[in-house]
């Protein structure tokens, strides 16, 4: 099922986090350097007011009105009671050397001189260097730049504090796992209407968790009722379901039909290697929806942080032990007036811990399936609204050559036959671009590669041993397509559909589906009195099946009605390690007696079926060897019609 794509948004999170593109590390990275570049400008501003002027040749008093009388004197400017100018030519006059002594030497053409106090009293001076030089003469008072100093002081130091302080605080988030100011903040990111929020009418197939959580709905909008009358809706409700049936899809839907607030986090964003980020997170998160309620918070995935507590083979972690007390402790602290309704999904309800799933917490479980025939009919339309459809393209007839398919599923193989449309120039996706998609979908694309004569005349008969088992025995499943060309990991396939949607399967077909497994190995040995490599899965998958019928579903005489536990507990949780086997050595033995005891059966099976129609066999392996591919058309042609009935639907 499809998701809206508001996801997208750049709307910030309440919960701390950002949806620009832009890395919120590379932000904040930037705030230091800014206070050192200020530090430095602040230093430079300082020392250029504080600085005095650059040290001159320096003549005395007398030198000075000597050489002015000589008319030596290019220009002179006078600031409180010291005097600097440029002579016209370089004169030799009496220097006064640090130590007060005076010398004959030639100075530099810019001099400077102490002006005695008495030397403006009468201003006689002041008019001779009127005179003398005109507008080359200038006198100012003496600039006093203590205030402006003493402010660049306290500049200074409070630059210098302001970036000790910025340091020891990144060395601080340091500590505590990351450079994020919002570290200990949740990453659950909030969903805005961005014009066509997602309803109920967006999720197809669905129409029984719909109803149940049509309820959740009607809270969120009028609380009051329910108030009113006692009723307590739950806290807590957990969305179960294999990938791809919609549970995201449907914690939306909710959120757009209540009209209210929806936020999303993935269970593994609570966990940090740090101990006690993550429940921080946890109480960021808890806050900020009350904060927003009436609201919607979806926790995807909460096996990864919902796990059994234990130490179990892998060692514990305390991190996510503590982040799940967290979240236990936040559901009891939910009042019914605060109108914060807590959804999460999960395809392993096994490995939960008990606490998460007691009353009080999610205390209602709704269980998305599969979706039927109606339901697989309805997201065939939903998905293909933006697709333009040929008339000959039979959505009832793709659901059910569809059995067992998901929403994710069937929106793939929509996709899959639309890019083939386009690949291919079409202005609509017709019905042999569906029948494209599924069989890619369903047996693997195409490989490049070509199968040797030998190859393909092997591959040829073992296909064709299959075949002749689906087509002769009473399996759930009918043969479709049969083919030898390499596809995905397979060098041949057979394809074989369901006729309805089944929930259960009995003892019969079980022996049959094996039976249509062990085809393609015995067909090999019966033409070429050996075996090859190429029916490893299919050996797998047939001991993988018999093995169940034993130890599982009971289906051995010997063993009676028993089931046991084998393969379904999880070291990693603490609970198979102190726990005893729960059958001896001599029962271990009489399970891989049975188990051989079925696929021996099985084998004989097909050998017979086989032998009984060699000669139908061998026309098949021919006809599949020339043509590579063989529609359900073509096979009927060959082997002539089933003797099972075929479905009302393709009756008609």
């Amino acid at each position: 099922m499809s998701n809206p794509d508001s996801s997208n948004k750049k709307t910030p999170s309440p919960f701390g986090s950002s949806q620009n593109n832009e890395s919120p590390g590379l932000r904040r990275s930037g705030t230091p350097t800014f206070f050192l570049i200020l530090l430095l400008a602040t230093i430079g501003v300082f020392l250029y007011y504080s600085s005095t002027p650059t040290e001159k040749t320096r003549i005395t008093w007398g030198d000075f009105k000597k050489q002015l009388d000589n008319d030596n004197i290019l220009k002179f400017n006078v600031q409180g009671m010291a005097g600097t100018g440029e002579f016209r030519k370089i004169p030799e006059v009496e220097e006064i050397t640090s130590v007060g002594e005076k010398k004959l030497t030639k100075v530099e053409k810019s001099f400077s001189v102490d002006i005695p106090e008495f030397a403006f009293h009468d201003g006689s001076a002041e008019k001779q260097l009127q005179e003398k030089l005109g507008g080359h003469y200038s006198a100012k008072p003496i600039q006093d730049n203590s205030v402006w100093i003493m402010f660049i002081y306290l500049g200074v130091m409070v630059g210098i504090v302001i970036f000790v302080w910025m340091m020891m605080r990144r060395a601080q988030e340091r500590m505590m796992g990351g450079v994020n100011p919002g570290f200990h903040r949740s990453p659950a990111k909030r969903y805005h209407d961005s014009g066509k929020r997602t309803t109920f009418e967006d999720v197809a197939g669905l129409g029984g968790v719909k109803k149940e959580l049509e309820e959740i709905v009607d809270y969120l909008k009028n609380p009051e009722k329910f108030i009113r009358m006692g009723a307590q809706v739950p806290k807590g409700t957990l969305l179960i379901g294999s990938p791809g049936t919609g549970k995201t899809l449907l914690a939306r839907a909710i959120a757009g039909e209540a009209n209210v607030p929806f936020f999303s986090i993935n269970g593994s964003e609570f966990i940090q290697l740090y101990v006690g980020v993550g429940a921080s997170r946890v109480r960021d998160m808890f806050a900020t929806a009350k904060e927003n309620s009436p609201a919607i918070l979806f926790i995807d995935e909460i096996d990864a942080v919902g796990r059994q507590r234990g130490s179990g083979l892998g060692g514990g972690h305390d991190e996510r032990e503590q982040t799940l007390n967290q979240i236990l402790s936040e559901m009891d602290g939910f009042q019914q007036n605060e109108m914060v309704m807590v959804l999460a999904a999960t395809n392993r309800p096994d490995i939960l811990d008990p606490a998460l799933l007691r009353p009080g917490r999610f205390d209602r479980h709704i269980t998305v399936d599969r979706p039927s025939l109606k339901g697989r009919i309805e997201m065939f339309k939903v998905h293909s609204k933006n697709v333009p459809v040929a008339e000959d393209v039979d959505f009832e007839k793709l659901a059910k050559s569809t059995v067992g398919y998901t929403g994710a599923d069937i929106r793939n193989m929509i996709n899959e036959a639309t890019l083939w449309a386009t690949r291919h120039d079409k202005t609509q996706v017709d019905n042999s671009d569906f029948e494209y998609a599924h069989v890619k979908v369903v047996m693997g694309l195409k490989r490049e590669e070509n199968l040797t004569p030998e190859e393909k005349r092997r591959t040829a008969y073992h296909e064709a041993g299959h075949t002749i088992i689906g087509w002769f025995e009473p399996v759930n499943s009918r043969v479709h397509k049969v083919s030898i060309i390499p596809r995905g990991r397979a060098l041949g396939a057979t394809m074989v559909m369901p006729d309805e949607d089944q929930l259960s399967i009995a003892e019969t077909q079980l022996h049959a589906e094996i039976a249509f497994l062990m085809g393609g190995r015995v067909a090999e040995k019966l033409i070429y009195d050996e075996y090859s490599a190429g029916a490893e899965n299919d050996l797998k998958r047939a001991t993988q099946m018999a093995k169940r019928m034993v130890i599982h579903w009971g289906m051995s005489e010997k063993l009676g009605p028993v089931a046991f536990r084998n393969g379904e507990s999880h070291p990693f949780l603490g609970r198979e390690i102190a726990e005893n086997r729960e059958y001896s050595e001599q029962t271990a033995q009489l399970i891989d007696t049975e188990m051989f005891r079925i696929l021996r059966e099985s084998e004989t099976q097909a050998r017979r079926l086989i032998q009984e129609k060699r000669d139908l066999f061998e026309v098949l392996a021919k006809r599949l060897e020339q043509e590579e591919e063989l529609e359900e058309v073509q096979l009927e042609e060959i082997l002539g019609p089933s003797p099972y009935k075929k479905p009302q639907w393709e009756e008609q």
